[in-house]
């Protein structure tokens, strides 16, 4: 038994976790209760059938279960159409498809939130010599910093007030950065900014490791495009690959014409039998978005109870996605944690992590993630660049149960070294 080897010491935290953090636990299940009303009236809206789980293979024509997947996932996210296909096979993917899609040669991409995560460097051609950058196809990149964890509205204003960008990008999550993750209430206030100066720049958002977490989404409030993966939050720790891209409807014909090609867009994609486990993982996210909440806030209070200082959030912080990061002050501390969360986990536990290079990152990684699903990042999973001041990136917990019993083992190892 995992309980068995847990120092006594933090046992009796945890327990006392338990008192104060009732009411922050109470308010997690209540933003779960509204979004699974809102997802089960979308699927009953929409007359979900058993036939819409059949596997469609070849050309995947007339695929009536992917069409009312795509208006739920639409529905659910506040935009008026959405692409949510096997095709698309991560959050980056999903991130390079919008940007290649909707950018041409002489455009100009704006991010809004600062330096986008390490990923969408390469990207965007801000590091690397990849020929198929942004930066290589001629699409201009500038950056807007945020000040105070917040966007420099008067800046902005100034800027877009020109009408020469094609595209701002917000990016919702820290990443590796450490800035506080993007409120939907902040997200608002830039998008009525925007839309006071500029109507023709098109706002998208990179919604990875948010949804759900707040009772709306980018959607609702204005973005045009709104993006992330099925191996975060919306796959419910049920799909085993995929992501997604919602918005207006003409911009995501336009991302479908990219995927597939000019005058057949959504039209084409076999679902390689997959739309069963999609509509599931929908339809559990709700639940599976709260245990990894609810995983992240004892975390967080354990973490701070032990004396760690630079802990975010905070155990009592509002909170707008699934991320907490902790400063461990050293390569041991970091690879401690991180072996103790891959010791703890359902698969691969005898596995030793170790820092190593990770493609598309330019530092030695070090990743836990014992998952059902390879880099599923709504399973329990932690990871960081090995380079000071050693933060820890940990986010996930399919129930909070499970999440508890891996932080405390993760702890365990740490106080053990």
């Amino acid at each position: 038994m995992i309980t068995e080897q847990i120092d006594e010491r933090l046992l009796k935290l945890a327990e006392e976790s338990d008192r104060d953090l009732k009411e922050i636990y109470e308010q997690i299940d209540a933003v779960c209760l509204y979004h699974s009303d809102r997802i089960l009236s979308a699927f009953r809206k929409n007359s979900v059938s058993y036939s819409d789980f059949a596997e469609i293979n070849g050309y995947g024509n007339y695929d009536e279960g992917r069409d009312k997947l795509e208006r739920i996932f639409a529905e659910v996210l506040g935009c008026e159409d959405a692409l949510v296909r096997t095709q698309i096979m991560s959050g980056t993917n999903a991130l390079w498809l919008t940007f290649s899609a909707l950018l041409r040669h002489g455009d100009t991409l704006i991010s809004l939130s600062g330096t986008p995560y390490d990923s969408l460097q390469e990207m965007i051609g801000l590091y690397g010599d990849s020929s198929q950058s942004l930066k290589n196809h001629g699409v201009r990149y500038e950056q807007i910093d945020l000040v105070d964890n917040d966007f420099d509205l008067p800046r902005i204003r100034e800027r877009l007030a020109r009408q020469d960008v094609r595209l701002v990008e917000i990016q919702r999550s820290r990443g590796y950065s450490s800035r506080q993750s993007l409120s939907i209430a902040r997200i608002a206030r830039v998008i009525e900014t925007i839309r006071s100066v500029n109507q023709d720049v098109i706002i998208m958002v990179d919604n990875c490791y948010g949804e759900l977490v707040e009772k709306q989404e980018p959607g609702h409030v204005g973005a045009d495009v709104v993006v992330g993966s099925l191996m975060k939050n919306l796959g419910g720790g049920i799909a085993s690959s995929g992501g997604y891209v919602a918005g207006r409807k003409d911009l995501i014909g336009m991302v479908a014409d990219r995927l597939t090609a000019p005058g057949v867009g959504k039209e084409l994609g076999a679902n390689f039998n997959q739309n069963s486990a999609f509509f599931k993982g929908i339809f559990m996210a709700p639940s599976a978005v709260r245990g990894a909440l609810k995983t992240a806030v004892f975390t967080a209070y354990m973490l701070e109870k032990l004396g760690y200082q630079n802990v975010s959030p905070k155990w009592n912080e509002p909170r707008t996605d699934i991320i907490q990061t902790v400063e461990l002050g050293s390569k041991q501390n970091l690879v401690a944690f991180t072996q103790g969360m891959q010791a703890a986990s359902p698969v691969d536990s005898y596995v030793r992590v170790l820092p190593a290079p990770m493609p598309g990152y330019p530092f030695d990684e070090v990743m836990a993630c014992g998952a059902f699903t390879q880099g599923s990042t709504i399973e329990l999973s932690a990871d960081a660049p090995v380079v000071p001041p050693y933060t820890l990136y940990s986010q996930g917990g399919l129930t909070p149960e499970y999440g508890r019993l891996s932080i405390l083992l993760a702890l365990n190892g740490l106080l053990q070294k």
